[in-house]
């Protein structure tokens, strides 16, 4: 099964990580996807510009194997959308093979004002990992669909190449990169909330200061 996260990774850090590698394990697949947005649709533009973010990604997974870069949506011009995205790997691998897009319930919650929302499930697997303090509104249409195509095991997602969505509860670090943005912007320390490459790599480029 191929599986992707994407973000803006604003930047990259142990939360995303760390909940990759929990992705990797419980799925049981032989690596995930970090897939870095252009322009993303639904929030402010990053502090670090495309470029900058893709290699401060490289660098904090250049000694794991088991995660992977996908610099796809920065090579499109305009915004990053994950219907195209989905699209364009499903004529990668073919319409058999299991594909599935990783989401926090914060970002799903709002998922019917995605573009091309509906297509979606017919594209890939959502898998939809629960972040405390963020629910999904009871009778709206993300809610609609945990329920209508909603698995319960992994099992699940590998017997058919999309449709499902599978709520997963990992552990997860309380790290945020608004967190570490706002520490860089104050002139306090980051220091193992990311990889010290990425660090050192920030400080180099003077990224997020005022």
């Amino acid at each position: 099964m191929k599986v992707i996260y994407g973000g803006t990774f604003d930047p990259i850090h142990h939360g995303h990580l760390r909940l990759a590698i929990e992705l990797k394990e419980c799925l049981g697949t032989a690596e995930i996807a970090l897939v870095p947005c252009h322009i993303p649709p639904h929030r402010q533009s990053p502090g670090a510009g495309s470029d900058q973010r893709l290699d401060l990604l490289q660098l904090a997974v250049s000694d794991e194997p088991g995660l992977v870069v996908d610099e796809r949506e920065l090579e499109r011009e305009g915004a990053s959308y994950t219907a195209d995205t989905l699209r364009q790997i499903r004529s990668e691998i073919g319409q058999d093979k299991p594909l599935a897009m990783v989401v926090g319930t914060d970002s799903f919650a709002s998922f019917d004002r995605w573009r091309e929302w509906e297509a979606i499930p017919q594209l890939a697997h959502i898998i939809v990992v629960v972040r405390p303090g963020s629910d999904i509104p009871a009778g709206s249409a993300a809610a609609d669909l945990m329920r209508q195509k909603a698995a319960t095991t992994v099992e699940e997602l590998y017997a058919a190449p999309c449709g499902r969505v599978l709520v997963l509860e990992p552990p997860l670090m309380d790290i945020s990169a608004t967190g570490i943005r706002e520490r860089i912007a104050d002139g306090r320390s980051p220091r193992y909330l990311l990889p010290d490459t990425v660090w050192l790599k920030i400080r180099h480029l003077g990224l997020y200061r005022p």
